[in-house]
Formats: C-alpha cells, sequence, structure tokens
C-alpha cells in the first residue's frame, strides 16, 4: 500500500461547456483519487445531465448550482462537498482536457510529504512547452505573475492563473470560501487568502495541452478587473501582516521610503518645470534637496522589498491545527 491510498483525495470539475471532453477527462483520472465531484455551474449544454446519463464511474457526484456562479463559484461549491464528505486533499482540474489528469500524484505528494499547504502547475518550467503556449496568454501571465507576487506575497511561484491546483482539507478549513472571488480572479485571491493564513505554496511543473478548446476570457475585458483586485489585495496584505498582525522595521520602511521618494520626485519635477519655464538653471542645492529624498525613498522601499520576499511561509503550520 503506498502512502497515497492512505489518504482520502478528491477531484473537482467545475463544468461549463465541456460536455465533449468531460468523460475523456474523468476517464483518465486514476485510482488515487477517492471522489470525483463534477460541479455544473448552469451549463447550457447540461454537461451534469450529460455525466449522470453516460458516466458509469461510481466515484463521479453531479452537483448542480441553482444559478452560474462563475468558475471561482464553482470551485467553491465543489470544496464544500468534498469537506463535507471527508477528503483530506482536494484536487481541482479543468474538464476541457487542457489539464492531464496523470498529474494528480505529482500535484498532492508535496502536501502528503508535509512540504506544503497547497499546490499548483506551472507552465513554465519547461522553455520547449512555453513555444506552444499562445503569444497572448504567455504575455498576460507574464504580467499577471508579477501583479499577483505583489498582491498574494509569494514571490517565489508563477504562472497564478494556472487551476490545476491542490490544497489540504485542514487549511481550506481556515479560508473563508464566501468571500473568494467567484470568478476568474479566484485562483489569484485565492493565493491572497493562502498568505494570511501563512500557508505555504508550491510550483509543480507542468505542461499544458491545448487543443479545440475555446476560452470565455478574453484579456481585454479583465485587465482593469484585476488590476484594481490586485492592488485592493496587495493594500489589504500590508495592512494586515505589517501593522494589524505584527510589526517589524519593515513596518517603518515602507511609509518612509513612500513619503521621501514621493516628495523627492514631485518636488524635483516642481523645481525643474519652474526653472524651465523662468529659462533660469536650477541651484545645485534645489536639485540635492530633491535627489537625496528621492534616492533614499527608493533604497527603503527596496529594503521593504526585500523583506517581504524573505517573508514568502516555508513551513507548514499543518501541525498546529
Amino acid at each position: 500500500m503506498t502512502q497515497q491510498t492512505l489518504w482520502r483525495v478528491a477531484v473537482v470539475i467545475p463544468s461549463y461547456r465541456v460536455k465533449k471532453h468531460i468523460l475523456n477527462v474523468i476517464a483518465e483520472i486514476g485510482g488515487e483519487v477517492h471522489r470525483i465531484y463534477v460541479v455544473d455551474d448552469q451549463c447550457p449544454e447540461e454537461t451534469g445531465r450529460f455525466v449522470q446519463e453516460h458516466c458509469t464511474d461510481h466515484r463521479v457526484i453531479v452537483r448542480f448550482n441553482e444559478q452560474n456562479l462563475g468558475v471561482g463559484g464553482a470551485v467553491m461549491a465543489g470544496y464544500r462537498c468534498a469537506l463535507e464528505d471527508g477528503a483530506h486533499i482536494i484536487v481541482k482540474i479543468d474538464g476541457d482536457e487542457q489539464m492531464d489528469p496523470a498529474l494528480i500524484p505529482r500535484i498532492v505528494q508535496p502536501i502528503i510529504d508535509g512540504r506544503a499547504d497547497y499546490t499548483k502547475g506551472n507552465r513554465f518550467f519547461n522553455l520547449n512547452q512555453i513555444r506552444q503556449m499562445p503569444s497572448l496568454r504567455l504575455f498576460g501571465n507574464a504580467g499577471l505573475s508579477f501583479l499577483n507576487k505583489l498582491s498574494s506575497g509569494y514571490w517565489d511561484i508563477f504562472d497564478p492563473t494556472n487551476g490545476y491546483t491542490a490544497i489540504h482539507a485542514d487549511i481550506l478549513r481556515e479560508l473563508p470560501l464566501e468571500k473568494i472571488s467567484n470568478r476568474y480572479f479566484f485562483e489569484s485571491d485565492m493565493l491572497f487568502r493562502l498568505n494570511l493564513q501563512k500557508a505555504v505554496v508550491a510550483d509543480i511543473p507542468m505542461d499544458a495541452r491545448y487543443a479545440d478548446e475555446s476560452s470565455s476570457m478574453q484579456i481585454h475585458q479583465i485587465v482593469g478587473e484585476f488590476l484594481f483586485k490586485h492592488l485592493r489585495n496587495f493594500g489589504k496584505r500590508i495592512f494586515y501582516n505589517y501593522y494589524l498582525r505584527d510589526m517589524s522595521l519593515a513596518s517603518i520602511e515602507l511609509p518612509l521610503g513612500l513619503i521621501l521618494f514621493l516628495f523627492g520626485t514631485i518636488f524635483g519635477v516642481t523645481q525643474w518645470i519652474s526653472s524651465a519655464s523662468n529659462h533660469v538653471a536650477t541651484p545645485a542645492g534645489t536639485v540635492m534637496l530633491s535627489a537625496l529624498p528621492t534616492l533614499m525613498g527608493l533604497q527603503l522601499m527596496l529594503a521593504f522589498l526585500a523583506f517581504d520576499i524573505g517573508s514568502v511561509p516555508k513551513v507548514s503550520r499543518r501541525t498546529n491545527l
């Protein structure tokens, strides 16, 4: 008996317009999985009913949402079902065959070993595979990854919108599922919430599979929403971790650095405009009065950033839960 067989592993599959792929995904899920939850999120193709009529896998349970909640809301519904059934680890995969179910043992192993509380796929490890990724997705993920590092505090992970994830049930119970974003932002919001719980997150290398599936997520439609929510979560994380729960030297470095940097920059630009309009040279003292606070502020902000990067959770709290 392997170590994994001692754990009750559940899989959640949010289902919306994946009727022609869902049975293949279920068929590829190995015996290490105890239960499979297919969540029909008011799918116009009636994917849930299709699974009930054509799937003979005894592990499958179909859940129907009364209204469309979005991919995040569907996942949360599946999470609640898995927790109620006593699952130890809950894996989330999509139903469009982009994610290989054969990777489930690899993605749950760090959780079983106690090296992580939450694992997620990363499609950027293999450089040869990156070439297969559509250019828009490639550049979009790069930009979103940087924003996610700021908002979540997990500076050592990449590919934040990757939906191939696994989480330990004890950590999941601590998360406010009702507050997590229901739509496409939910993976990033999960990371933000996990950081507040000091959960350990690990990236798992994986290859993406692109076939004839279509994505309803349009970059130009969500870029503004994502930017706003990342900035909001960044502000919340800084307040919670550096002022509400604890205080350190970094709690002083950030505001002082911002004040000095903004003062130096605004003062310098104002004096430069004034001197240019009057056609006179800016005095050396004025230049220094602008440059010194700007450089000092930048240095303090970099010191805060270094502290924040060094604060990424590394030790699982599960032994204390």
